[in-house]
């Protein structure tokens, strides 16, 4: 693993790379309120073990890049997915994989929309569709609700604290049918604690604004596009999944039937696979 600090337009995003340049490039894009270490250490290493050469980078406001005051962003999502192509640029990459999670997902399609020219394909984890889905998907759940409205009085110095309201947000996010790690949960949101400029404006994603312009588009997405979603999603549904499955022509549909809003142990092996067979073009 190596990390590289990239200068971009007045911030600093903090990256790692795995694997040989040579190899076919893929750049992970986690999601909201979320370092790059979130992307679990043995997917990386799944993705380089058969060839791949794999980036990952921490977002605004998250882990080592440049972090504001807690508060409104003074940065948009197109500000992110502008993010996406400085860390190509940042690496010399004309072009790459995109694989983007939740967040990440809606910064891969903008940034597939706005420079198709950068990506080579496009996977899609646990997504939102970018358009109508022709009715009301279900809203957030009142236990996650509740969770979060907690954080009104959350001392966020105190690390114990602060660990136990992350590892919670994960079990809220991920399915009931299978057992909850919450000891790697908690080991990852330590080392998130630890090695950020300040925890608590992570947050700044909630008030995230931006991308409007972006909506509607997804049946304009030209890079073959894999689209990955939990059966049991509790914050971006399943239908939305189905929908960009549907909309962009040729795209494919893996859905994991016991996952929420997550990364699960359980899933990795078909995660990989997938992301290997759709990534096998050369970029």
């Amino acid at each position: 693993m190596t990390e590289r600090m990239i200068e971009t337009r007045g911030i600093r995003l903090c990256t790692e790379s795995f694997g040989a340049p040579s190899d076919p490039p893929i750049l992970l894009v986690m999601g909201a309120v979320s370092s790059m270490k979130w992307w679990p250490d043995p997917l990386v290493e799944r993705l380089v073990g058969a060839g791949r050469f794999v980036i990952r980078y921490d977002h605004r406001d998250t882990g080592r890049s440049t972090t504001q005051p807690p508060g409104p962003p003074r940065y948009t999502v197109d500000d992110m997915a502008d993010d996406v192509i400085a860390v190509l640029d940042g690496y010399g990459l004309p072009r790459a994989h995109l694989v983007g999670m939740s967040l990440g997902g809606m910064l891969s399609q903008i940034v597939a929309l706005k420079a198709p020219e950068r990506v080579c394909s496009l996977t899609l984890i646990a997504a939102q569709f970018l358009g109508d889905l022709g009715f009301e998907p279900p809203p957030l759940s009142p236990a996650l609700l509740a969770h979060f409205a907690t954080m009104a009085t959350l001392d966020w110095r105190h690390e114990p604290a602060v660990l136990d309201f992350m590892v919670e947000a994960g079990r809220l996010n991920s399915s009931e049918r299978r057992p909850y790690d919450t000891d790697l949960a908690r080991r990852v949101a330590a080392g998130e604690f630890r090695r950020s400029h300040c925890i608590q404006s992570m947050m700044n994603h909630a008030s995230l604004t931006g991308g409007e312009r972006w909506y509607h588009r997804t049946h304009e997405l030209r890079p073959p596009l894999l689209v990955i979603h939990g059966a049991l999603d509790p914050v971006v549904p399943h239908v939305h999944g189905a929908a960009l499955g549907r909309t962009v022509p040729g795209a494919r549909l893996v859905t994991l039937e016991d996952a929420g809003h997550e990364l699960h142990e359980a899933d990795w092996p078909v995660i990989a696979e997938a992301i290997l067979a759709h990534t096998r073009a050369p970029a």
